[in-house]
Formats: C-alpha cells, structure tokens, sequence
C-alpha cells in the first residue's frame, strides 16, 4: 500500500529579507508567493512602500478576509519606515493573521535595524541577499546560475563572460540563461566569444590585454573596433590603468602560488597566473612608464585632450614602447 503523500506546508507567516541585491531579493520574493501559491493557488500578492503606508492601511492589508483567502502583503523599505510604522509591524508580527504571509524588505545596516532585530525575535523566517561586489562572488553567482538552470560551464569561460557583460546580475543571469538555452546546457570559452563577438572581444579589458602584452597590431585594432561599437574611452583608459596597476602589484608580489597570494592582491587566482606570465617582459622602468602613460590618457579622455580617441591610441603606443624598451 503506497503511503498517503503529505500535503504541503505553507511558508512561515513572516518573512525577512535582507539585503540590497535587487535580483537575488526580487527571487527571494518570488521564493515565497510560489510557496504560498503551492498551498493556495488563488492567493494575493499586494506590495507597498513602507514609507508610503499608515500603520492603520497596514492593519487593513493584513486583516483576515471574510472568505479565507490567502494573501502575501511585501513591504519594501522596511529600514525606512518611522517609529509608528515599525511599532505596528512589530504588534502585528506577535500575532499574525492566519493565511497571511507579510514580507518584509530591508537593506540590512544601521538604519532601521531595531525592526529588523524585533522580526528576528519574532520568528521571522530570515533571507540574506548581500549585495554581490568582489569578483569571486559574481563567478560563483554564475557558476550557481548555470547549475540551476541544468546547464555546465567550463572554467575558462566564467571569466570570459564575466568580461563581456560586466558586473550587473540581472544582466548576468540573463545572459547565462541566454546561453544555457542556446548551447543546449554545455558553456564553453568559443560559446561566449561567439554569442558576444563585438563585446567580448573588443572591450577595454581587451584593448589593455593586448597592450601590455605587447601586441601592437592587435591593441590598436582592438581599440579602434572598441570605439566604433561605443565602448566609453574613459572606460578603455581603465583598463589599460588596471591592466598596468595588476602587472605592478603581481611583479613586487613574487611567483608564488596564485591561489595563496589571491587573498593579500585582492584578485582572482586565474587573473594572478596570467599576469605572472606577463609581467616577465617588463622592467621596472618599464612599467614607470607605462604608468605615466595610463595617468595622462586618464586626465586626457576626461576633458584635457581634444580628441579621445587619439589620446588612447598614443597611450596604448607609449604602453608598448616602454614593454619593448631595453
């Protein structure tokens, strides 16, 4: 005899996320009305500014129905909400209403933080969504997001699409999802190139790449195709800064292992290894030059050259000279 399947349990009637990453909590949301919905497919989602709500609006948006029904009230901004407002949440969060589920969002920090500390004490079931800022953090979201949308991605690729779309995690996880769909789930290296050719490729990051690489022909159609695509000067002029600063840093640092030193450099082992290869070329009077030469291209795309573009092709000239200098 097969045993009776249990019915499904409704997500706790109080829900704190916290955190300022809109995607990973707009997903926490989400989370929560499919959850609900799971137990009560007809069940309401209402949102509010909790700056923008009266404890007594509040109080009827957290009342039962007459008919039962469910309902998930979110209130955004929850370390923005006055005293009066913060009392009421805190009154209704000791008793809540049955087949009600109030979200509450916070940014997390100082402000606000008494509410968030009376929710915690109250039960509320916590959801942390920190903001995502180091570079290792957004290659694991990557890595995650592949996984979760039953795909693989091979090591060598997280980094160059990282490159090519940047650090905004909306636009990352629609471009994995992109990818995932259009590969058949297996991510390689050739597959970003080929579905970013013209982005991946002609970035900043490649310009200065081929720059301190020593690749003269290269860097300079590489910055050409850049600026034709609309890729910021002051952004390229970056690059070749960080480009040259990471050399700087990884040279005085030594040929230790990459992933021991990544933790004092602040940088990606992968991101160590290849400067390490790189950084053999260059003297050290070499690479006083080449800062020299990424300090005036910084000054000259930010208004002191007439011509921008000209300014980042005699930079990425000065780069390679100061390389080739004996």
């Amino acid at each position: 005899m097969t045993p009776p399947v249990a019915p499904p349990s409704a997500p706790a009637p109080l829900q704190l996320i916290i955190g300022e990453e809109e995607l990973l909590v707009e997903r926490a949301v989400q989370g929560v009305l499919a959850a609900v919905r799971v137990v009560d497919p007809t069940a309401d989602v209402r949102r509010f500014r909790g700056s923008e709500l009266t404890p007594g609006q509040l109080a009827e948006h957290l009342s039962p129905s007459l008919f039962s029904e469910g309902r998930v009230v979110v209130v955004a901004g929850g370390h923005e909400v006055g005293k009066e407002m913060a009392a009421a949440i805190t009154a209704y969060a000791a008793a809540p209403a049955d087949g009600i589920v109030l979200v509450v969002l916070h940014a997390g920090g100082a402000r606000g933080k008494a509410l968030a500390d009376d929710l915690r004490k109250a039960g509320a079931a916590l959801t942390k969504c920190e903001k995502v800022t180091r570079y290792e953090e957004r290659a694991d979201f990557v890595r995650s997001e592949v996984r979760r949308l039953g795909g693989k991605i091979a090591g060598d690729a997280v980094p160059v699409l990282l490159e090519a779309v940047g650090s905004d995690l909306r636009e990352l996880a629609s471009a994995t999802g992109q990818l995932v769909a259009d590969t058949g789930g297996t991510i390689d290296e050739h597959a970003v190139r080929r579905y970013h050719r013209g982005k991946a490729e002609v970035s900043g990051f490649a310009v200065a790449d081929k720059a301190v690489a020593g690749d003269r022909a290269g860097a300079l159609e590489a910055l050409r195709w850049a600026l034709v695509l609309g890729v910021a000067p002051v952004l390229v002029a970056d690059a070749l800064a960080d480009a040259v600063r990471t050399l700087a840093k990884v040279g005085a640092a030594g040929r230790g292992d990459p992933n021991r030193l990544a933790g004092s450099l602040g940088m990606p082992p992968w991101k160590i290894r290849k400067a390490q290869s790189q950084v053999r070329a260059w003297r050290p009077e070499a690479l006083a030059a080449a800062f020299a030469a990424t300090a005036q291209v910084n000054a000259d795309v930010k208004g002191a050259a007439a011509d921008p573009a000209y300014a980042l092709e005699r930079a990425v000239q000065r780069i390679i000279d100061a390389r080739e200098s004996r």
